[in-house]
């Protein structure tokens, strides 16, 4: 695609580098990291450049070089790679529409996720699209707006975010100029899934080739940039503690606990999800809005939990929570939610009145692969929600029948609860009521090994902390 910006009728004049040695430094006779001097190279020479070419270009500055960086050639047939530049050779790439591309890079991403699901795999970085799609249709981002995300993984709420805008917005030339270049901000510390996030975004007509890389590589934790965004959407990384791994003096390693010492945060804390939940409070300007994914922990954990809790009710206006279903993530056992919640001024009263619980969980049964959760199962959702009215949402929960999946709960129903604890849920679990209604038992055996996988992931973490 650079390739193709280089010639008529773009003519954008953009430079590449000469090969460089290991040491990073130009070699002044080496041929140019272009992909006109890669597709003319053939044999043993084209592997040889190829591996050259990426560890050269992954010097560069701006998103280039962050799309690059540490990328390695991974196949090895020198004939195979020259099969795949011909394919690449015979589209004309930049006339592919955007959403085409995206839509084909999209598809390769979730392929990703659903071979190498699982805490160590790509799976742990994919959120579900529809999931995705339903929490930007809630929360309507505006043109001209900044959106952030700290643990950005592939993109897939900046990609949702910007389609949304452009479908719902007659955009003049000052806001698309701003839509490409200085709506979305993010953070992913994942080398090989920033390069995946920064590619999806270029595809997506985000961001500038030749320009600066609009997602950073640092830990968005470690401290306050000073930053403020108008929304934020996010899912954080499943996994409950930060830690570091290192190596003692006697060449053993050790894996410590991280607690990030940040005054801006209310408590401070190994747990990860309670720190991303701190820092974008903290990122979100006065009435900034967020949604954010978080695990069930996050909504009943005590200690620090509890304060974070208590915190978030005064200081924002905590309003919705979306109780998701198990079997929608490729990494399994997952029992997660997602909370909306509005920034507010410094006030002597909490500025949380009422939470609206939407129970899309119980009774509920999807699977990643075969009885996948599609959009329109959250159109109820989306409605009830009403983002151009809250104060006119109605309850669909009924008093006598205990039926309906849409409750509000008043702020101080939720603070005389055990430890404030928001891990709430009414409706009754048919299964373990009517035996001639049970699921399928693809799905009961899906939901078996879901717990004890789950179960498992929590032996393995406390045999760890028994371990330090």
């Amino acid at each position: 695609m650079a390739d193709e910006l280089n010639k008529p009728p773009y003519n954008k004049v953009l430079n590449f580098p000469k090969l460089k040695d290991v040491e990073g430094k130009e070699i002044t006779e080496g041929e140019t990291c272009d992909w006109e001097t890669l597709s003319s190279k053939r044999g043993a020479e084209l592997e040889s450049f190829y591996s050259q070419l990426l560890r050269s270009l992954s010097t560069e500055k701006g998103m280039l070089g962050q799309i690059f960086t540490k990328s390695q050639n991974k196949i090895q047939d020198p004939s195979k790679l020259l099969k795949v530049i011909d394919l690449i050779n015979r589209e004309e790439w930049n006339l592919m529409g955007a959403d085409i591309k995206g839509k084909i890079y999209e598809g390769l991403l979730e392929k990703n996720a659903m071979d190498s699901s699982g805490s160590s795999g790509a799976g742990q970085y994919f959120t579900p699209r529809s999931l995705i799609k339903a929490i930007v249709a809630c929360v309507k981002p505006k043109p001209s707006k900044t959106i952030a995300d700290p643990a950005c993984g592939t993109g897939g709420f900046f990609l949702a975010a910007y389609d949304w805008i452009v479908e719902n917005n007659s955009l003049d030339r000052e806001e698309k100029a701003f839509l490409k270049n200085e709506t979305f901000y993010g953070n992913e510390i994942v080398a090989n899934t920033r390069r995946m996030c920064l590619m999806n975004m270029y595809l997506h007509n985000i961001g500038e080739i030749d320009g600066e890389s609009l997602i950073n590589p640092n830990d968005a934790l470690i401290a306050d940039n000073g930053q403020r965004f108008d929304y934020i959407l996010a899912n954080p990384p499943f996994g409950k503690k930060s830690s570091m791994v290192s190596t003692n003096d006697e060449g053993e390693v050790e894996k410590q606990e991280l607690s990030y010492n940040r005054q801006d945060f209310w408590e401070s804390s190994s747990n990860k999800q309670l720190n991303f939940l701190q820092h974008i409070k903290t990122m979100l300007k006065i009435n900034g809005e967020a949604a954010v994914v978080l695990p069930d922990n996050v909504l009943f954990e005590g200690g620090a939990g509890e304060e974070v809790r208590k915190q978030l009710l005064k200081t924002a206006e905590l309003h919705t929570i979306l109780r998701l279903p198990t079997g929608i993530f490729y990494a399994p056992g997952v029992k997660a939610n997602v909370l909306f919640f509005d920034n507010k001024p410094a006030s002597k009263e909490a500025w949380t009145k009422d939470i609206w619980i939407y129970d899309y969980r119980t009774n509920i049964h999807h699977t990643p692969k075969k009885r996948v959760m599609t959009m329109g199962h959250l159109d109820e959702f989306i409605q009830l929600y009403n983002s151009d009215n809250r104060n006119k949402r109605k309850e669909t929960w009924n008093e006598e029948t205990g039926e309906g999946r849409w409750r509000k709960y008043t702020y101080d129903e939720v603070i005389s609860r055990d430890k404030t604890s928001l891990d709430i849920f009414w409706l009754k679990d048919q299964s373990l009521t009517d035996l001639d209604n049970l699921p399928d038992p693809d799905i009961l055996a899906n939901e078996i090994i879901e717990n004890i996988e789950s179960g498992l992931e929590s032996f393995r973490s406390i045999a760890k902390e028994l371990e330090d």
